[in-house]
Parts: C-alpha cells; sequence; structure tokens
C-alpha cells in the first residue's frame, strides 16, 4: 500500500476490493443492467488479448521455458540399450 494515500478503492486491500466489486457485479446483474459477452464477442476479445501478449518476446520466452520444465523433457523418448537392439 502506497504512503501517500490511505483513501480510495485502489488503496483497499484485495479482499475488501474483491467484496465491494462482487457487491456491484451481483446488483448489476439483478438490475438487468450488466453487460454479458456472446461468445462472438469473448472470441475477439481473447483474439486482442493474445495478439497483445505475444508482441511481449521476452514474456513469450518466459512461457515456453516454463512449458519445457513441465513436459517433462518435450515428450521425446529417451534412448535406451533396449530400444536400439531393435
Amino acid at each position: 500500500m502506497s504512503d501517500t494515500s490511505k483513501r480510495g478503492f485502489a488503496s483497499m486491500d484485495e479482499d475488501k476490493q474483491r467484496e465491494i466489486a462482487s457487491k456491484g457485479g451481483r446488483a448489476a446483474h439483478e438490475k438487468g443492467t450488466a453487460h454479458e459477452f456472446t461468445p462472438e464477442e469473448a472470441r475477439e476479445a481473447g483474439r486482442k488479448g493474445g495478439e497483445t501478449v505475444s508482441q511481449d518476446r521476452e514474456h513469450m520466452a518466459e512461457i515456453g521455458r516454463e512449458g519445457g520444465k513441465h513436459s517433462h523433457g518435450g515428450g521425446r523418448k529417451k534412448e535406451t540399450e533396449d530400444d536400439s537392439e531393435s
């Protein structure tokens, strides 16, 4: 939290922010004024977000490194003596 201000939504802890935002979302849905994405709108938003994030080469490289660590060798089978005899 910043020392410059103890006021406002941004200075609240995350749990308090989430609680307030949740109440607002529920109220908007009950009132019928909440926006609900159509599948087409959601697809377009995802495409735009993907284009933006993929432009950050360093970020994409980090994602690739993490994926490689979790793939247990990238699906490649290590050759053993049994495999090379056939």
